[in-house]
C-alpha cells in the first residue's frame, strides 16, 4: 500500500486491480484508509476535512502548500528566498552521494528545499511564516534551512510584523555536519533580535518535530501551538528508553503529555487553528 499525504502519514491508499477497475470503473486512490483506526475514507471528503480522520481525528500531514492556504489569506502569500539551495560543502557521502539525495527530492516533491518561507496576511493581518515540508529529506535542517528561516525572521524584523513558524522535522541534517549545528545558535540569535524589537514569534509544531529543531526554534515561541497526537522531542521515545534503560510515561513525547508539562501551551485542532493564529496576532498587537 502506497503512503497518504506526506512525511509520517497514517493514510494508505487502497489499490484497485486493473481488472476490478475495469468491472467497476472505479479509479485508483480514491479511498482511503486511516492507518490510525483503520476506517475506509473518501480522498474528497478527507481533504475536505483538512486531512483530519473524522472517526479518530488523526492529523495526517498537510503539505506546504495545503498549509499556507490554512493559513493566510488567499493569495497574499509572497514566497522569499525561493532560488537558495543546499551545496554539498564536505562531498558527503553515505551509501549515495549528498548531492544525488538533494536531486532525488526535488524530482520527488517538487521543492528544492525543506522550508518554505515567506511574508501574507490573515484576516489582513500582515506576518511572516515559514512552513517545514517533512516529505524533503524528512524536514532536516541544514544550511540553507536555517538561512532561510533567519532570513524570514529578519524580514519581520524589517516589516515590523510578526512571525510563524510551522516545524515538522527529524532534526539536524547530519551529512552537513557542524555546518547544519551552526544552524541553532543562527535563527536563536534572529529570534533574540525579534524579541528586542518587541515582535511575537508564534510556533506551530506539526507532527513529528524531533532532534536540533526542538532545541532552537521550535519551543522558542512567545506562544507554543501544537497540533492534537503530534510528537514533539529531542531524541525519540525508543532511544530514551534504551539510553536510560526504563519505561516511559504513558503518551511521552505527544502533544497532549507536553502540554501537561508546560512545554507546549496550547494543543489546537486543525480545523480551529486558523482562528487560534487569528486571535493570538489580534492580541499581540493591542
Amino acid at each position: 500500500m502506497a503512503l497518504f499525504g506526506s512525511g509520517k502519514a497514517k493514510y494508505s491508499t487502497i489499490k484497485i486491480s486493473r481488472s476490478s477497475a475495469k468491472k467497476r470503473d472505479i479509479p485508483e486512490g480514491l479511498w482511503l484508509k486511516c492507518r490510525s483506526c483503520s476506517r475506509t475514507l473518501y480522498k474528497k471528503e478527507l481533504e475536505k476535512n483538512l486531512s483530519v480522520c473524522p472517526h479518530c481525528n488523526y492529523h495526517a500531514p498537510l503539505t506546504v502548500t495545503e498549509r499556507i492556504k490554512l493559513l493566510t489569506d488567499e493569495g497574499s502569500f509572497q514566497e522569499i528566498d525561493k532560488e537558495l539551495k543546499s551545496v554539498d560543502p564536505l562531498k558527503f557521502v553515505d551509501s549515495k552521494k549528498y548531492t544525488d539525495r538533494l536531486n532525488t527530492y526535488e524530482k520527488v516533491t517538487g521543492a528544492n528545499e525543506a522550508v518554505t518561507c515567506g511574508v501574507g496576511t490573515i484576516e489582513g493581518k500582515k506576518f511572516a511564516i515559514g512552513v517545514m515540508n517533512f516529505s524533503f529529506f524528512a524536514g532536516s535542517m541544514g544550511s540553507v534551512v536555517g538561512e532561510k528561516i533567519t532570513r524570514m525572521l529578519e524580514k519581520a524584523l524589517e516589516l515590523k510584523v510578526p512571525a510563524v513558524m510551522v516545524t515538522a522535522s527529524g532534526g539536524a541534517r547530519m551529512q552537513e555536519g557542524i555546518l547544519s549545528l551552526m544552524q541553532m545558535p543562527k535563527t536563536c540569535a534572529a529570534l533574540d533580535r525579534l524579541a528586542e524589537a518587541g515582535l511575537p514569534y508564534i510556533v506551530i509544531l506539526a507532527n513529528p518535530t524531533y532532534g536540533g529543531v526542538t532545541a532552537s526554534y521550535a519551543t522558542l515561541g512567545d506562544i507554543n501551538i501544537a497540533e492534537p497526537g503530534a510528537m514533539v522531542g529531542f531524541a525519540g521515545p525508543r532511544v530514551i528508553q534504551e539510553t536510560i534503560n526504563a519505561s516511559l510515561p504513558e503518551g511521552f513525547q505527544t502533544a497532549e503529555f507536553l502540554l501537561e508539562k508546560g512545554l507546549i501551551d496550547r494543543v489546537v485542532d486543525r480545523k480551529k487553528l486558523r482562528k487560534e493564529l487569528t486571535l493570538c496576532l489580534e492580541y499581540f498587537g493591542k
